[in-house]
């Protein structure tokens, strides 16, 4: 049977969704889709200019139509404004998808949980599939499962860090009590750690930074899906118990001449 993840009643064969800030060049973008197999792509509504006399200035001249637009609410400080971007969106064609990101704090950029819960609501109520950005806690997932959230978004680090799965337990908790696909966004910076993810359980992951900001984004979007595909063929696998003591994995008696006597 074929491991299928379906969000929004949509089935989806990648499990790992691209971001597109920080490319050096817009026209890396399509190569990298298509060398990441990816099928859903996220991009900040901020980032798009539907006026731009240039077809190459409008970041969704490089997105192909057979992928699902994502657009997030980046920008957003609260919930108020978080709707307003998502209407807009829709507004303007960019589709139903939405990827909620509530940020208040411009240290750490750390997503406000409430205010991302509020916006899920209102949206999820508007007929959005809604994928909302949020720090790990599993109170703040279980409301956010409540009011109608498609997925739930927990970072692995700050954003932009590349620093990996630093809230990792806090992520295993949200696998293990929430009944919805946990896809970590922020915070992964080699395909190892999205390798990692993967083997948890988490149902996909999103990556931008780590793939914008590589030596060769296209070489390493390739990379990133060959991980997420290996940690979920690991994870659907089973991985072996893990030991505290050696367990040899060949007999320690019956050695070669044992009991033949001395030579």
């Amino acid at each position: 049977m074929a491991d299928v993840l379906v969000i929004g009643g949509r089935k989806l064969s990648s499990r790992l969704f691209i971001g597109t800030g920080k490319f050096p060049d817009k026209k890396l973008i399509s190569a990298v889709l298509e060398k990441s197999g990816a099928e859903v792509v996220t991009v900040a509504l901020r980032r798009i200019d539907f006026n731009a006399e240039e077809e190459e200035e409008n970041i969704l001249n490089h997105i192909d139509e057979r992928y699902i637009l994502m657009p997030n609410t980046s920008g957003a400080r609260n919930a108020a404004e978080a709707i307003e971007i998502a209407r807009i969106a829709r507004e303007a064609g960019c589709g139903n998808w939405v990827k909620i990101e509530v940020i208040s704090d411009q240290k750490y950029l750390l997503p406000d949980n409430q205010e991302t819960i509020e916006a899920t609501r209102v949206l999820a109520q508007e007929g959005f599939v809604v994928l909302p950005y949020v720090s790990p806690d599993l109170m703040v997932a279980k409301k956010l499962q409540d009011v109608g959230a498609a997925a739930v978004m927990p970072l692995g680090a700050p954003i932009g860090s590349n620093r990996g799965l630093r809230t990792k337990e806090m992520i295993r908790i949200l696998i293990d009590q929430i009944d919805l696909p946990i896809i970590v966004d922020a915070g992964i910076g080699r395909p190892s750690e999205a390798a990692e993810a993967m083997e948890m359980g988490c149902a996909a992951v999103l990556v931008n930074t780590a793939i914008a900001t590589a030596g060769d984004p296209v070489a390493m979007a390739e990379a990133f899906g060959w991980a997420v595909r290996a940690g979920r063929q690991a994870f659907l696998a089973g991985p072996g118990r893990v030991l505290e003591e050696a367990s040899a994995s060949s007999p320690l008696t019956g050695f070669l001449f044992e009991g033949a006597g001395s030579r």
